[in-house]
């Protein structure tokens, strides 16, 4: 897993070396749990920041740094704790048009709580330009952990600078 990552990693900076220009995206979104998580987790949010190297004028390549937080609730007389994760991903876009929009994020996603190992994560979106700087997204977004997978759909929107 983490030659993987060590090589996505080499790929991105390799692109980025060789790219004109970019764009910074900072952004946040509110999610539902489901699948393993949504049977312990009523609810999700994060916030993600990510430049993205214009590579050409519809594809873009970067790097994405994340933050996602699971609210754990009781599950059968049983608090649940919330958990936390660190996304750290390369990311891709391509332009569909002047406003659709769709990518995916590719990494490892740090756990942040005691005996949360983290695992790899995998985020693909689809997005709309609602203005010249703003986008809101639709995502689905995935952690494959040691027996299960944190998982949630959400809603999100982000501003270009």
């Amino acid at each position: 897993m983490k030659k993987i990552l060590l090589t996505i990693a080499i790929a991105v900076f390799g692109f980025a070396a060789n790219a004109q220009d970019g764009t910074l995206n900072v952004g946040g979104n509110i999610a539902l749990p489901i699948g393993d998580a949504g049977d312990a987790y009523s609810f999700s949010y994060g916030g993600e920041v990510n430049y993205l190297f214009n590579l050409s004028e519809d594809f873009n390549l970067g790097a994405s740094f994340s933050y996602i937080q699971y609210l754990g609730k009781e599950v059968n007389g049983f608090d649940v704790p919330s958990v936390a994760f660190l996304p750290v991903a390369a990311a891709g876009r391509y332009n569909l048009s002047e406003k659709f929009v769709v990518g995916a994020d590719l990494g490892f996603a740090i756990g942040v709580d005691e005996g949360n190992d983290g695992g790899f994560y995998y985020r693909p979106m689809v997005g709309y330009k609602v203005m010249e700087n703003i986008t809101v997204q639709a995502t689905y977004a995935g952690i494959s952990l040691d027996g299960g997978t944190a998982a949630n759909i959400g809603l999100g929107a982000y501003y270009s600078f």
